[in-house]
């Protein structure tokens, strides 16, 4: 028999530096509700921006696929897992990413980990984000390359790595278009600018994006006007879509060379027909709904503004942290929060770095009125401890 005592000491200093996770099961309800240990609470820590996950139309749509092809896919797309469901959702992220063609993937974390191994080889070098999601930092070293941390406060340091790297490599970088622990976003027309000076190509990861910003939901790149100076625009359809999966909105060419080289594409069951139909329905819905995401900025800004002074970064949008530093003192915060009726996420290490502990909200176009209010209230109620 195996002997894991190294895993229960290890374990054991987990619960001692306040880092240990609770997993518990969270049962969600219709706007933007849930119900933790038998209460009912606002579920201010999902990522459903739009509340489109209990949609009448897309539920609807989601059964309308089940009828029709059942629960799983059964394969990978490139043996016989894509459906027509799965060409319907393509089709509909090309209209709305205004693209040539779109690729698929069972999750966000596996687009960015698949595009970007595939498209950054061993020969280039990678300019990747320090603040970039685990998934984007997986991929640019599984690619090979060489990597080259930047911050993107900090742009000049990349402008001199930019211009150290050799012109015989291909260069790339890769940022996410919202910074999901600070709620910043990436300062996209400054990568764009440098990239075309340095001869770079840019990847954004559009996860929290998609849905909630732009005139027309595309996301940050369409909210600075870059669409088009971006060579691979990713996105999570599992966020402000309110479903299951990721995609690379691209070129005919990128979408091809990924069919044959993205790993986590070529190797993964198909998302399941059912939530294609659904996620082709949210689409449909964050087109023709602008109010939905209209409501959720005037949400978030009204508790930024009531949180003035107490705010962790100087972001926009419905990510707002709230600095605690100590791990310990954060699970105690999220813990009142609860017993006052709101879930919010205590984030800590190794999320985000030592020392930075924060509650994480996640504001909902759910959110009723007066909420905002009473929350800013109880968050106030914090400061100074």
């Amino acid at each position: 028999m195996a002997d894991w005592d190294w895993l229960d000491s290890d374990l054991q200093r987990l619960r001692d530096e306040g880092l240990w996770r609770h997993v518990r099961a969270i049962k969600s309800l219709p706007d933007g509700w849930c119900e933790v240990d038998g209460r009912r609470v606002r579920n201010l820590s999902s990522n459903d921006y739009l509340n489109l996950a209990y949609d009448p139309r897309v539920i609807a749509a989601a059964k309308e696929g089940l009828d029709d092809a059942g629960v799983g896919a059964g394969a990978s797309a490139l043996v016989s897992g894509r459906s027509p469901w799965h060409e319907r959702l393509e089709s509909a992220i090309c209209d709305f990413e205004g693209t040539e063609a779109a690729v698929l993937f069972p999750s966000g974390y596996a687009a960015n980990v698949g595009a970007v191994s595939a498209l950054v080889s061993d020969r280039d070098v990678v300019f990747c984000d320090r603040l970039n999601h685990a998934s984007l930092v997986d991929g640019c070293r599984m690619s090979g390359a060489s990597m080259r941390v930047y911050r993107h406060d900090r742009l000049e340091v990349l402008e001199r790595e930019l211009r150290k790297s050799s012109e015989d490599e291909r260069r790339w970088i890769v940022t996410d278009a919202v910074f999901s622990m600070d709620g910043d976003l990436a300062p996209l027309v400054e990568l764009c600018d440098l990239a075309e000076k340095f001869d770079a190509r840019v990847v954004v990861d559009e996860a929290h994006g998609t849905g909630v910003f732009g005139a027309n939901g595309r996301g940050v790149c369409e909210h600075f006007g870059v669409e088009d100076r971006v060579a691979v625009r990713i996105g999570t359809l599992s966020k402000a879509v309110g479903t299951l999966g990721g995609f690379v909105a691209c070129s005919v060419s990128v979408r091809d060379w990924l069919w044959h080289s993205a790993r986590t594409q070529v190797f993964s069951t198909a998302l399941p027909p059912a939530i294609c139909a659904a996620a082709t329905k949210s689409i449909e819905l964050i087109r023709g709904e602008p109010q939905r995401r209209q409501h959720l900025h005037s949400l978030s800004a009204e508790l930024r503004e009531r949180l003035t002074g107490q705010l962790s970064s100087e972001g926009e949008g419905p990510i707002v942290p709230i600095r605690v530093e100590q791990p310990e003192a954060t699970q105690r915060m999220a813990a009142e929060l609860l017993e006052a009726g709101f879930l919010v996420g205590a984030i800590r290490p190794p999320t985000v770095p030592h020392g930075t502990s924060r509650l994480r909200i996640c504001m909902t176009a759910a959110c009723g009125d007066g909420e905002v209010a009473r929350l800013a209230e109880l968050l106030s109620s914090f400061s100074g401890r």
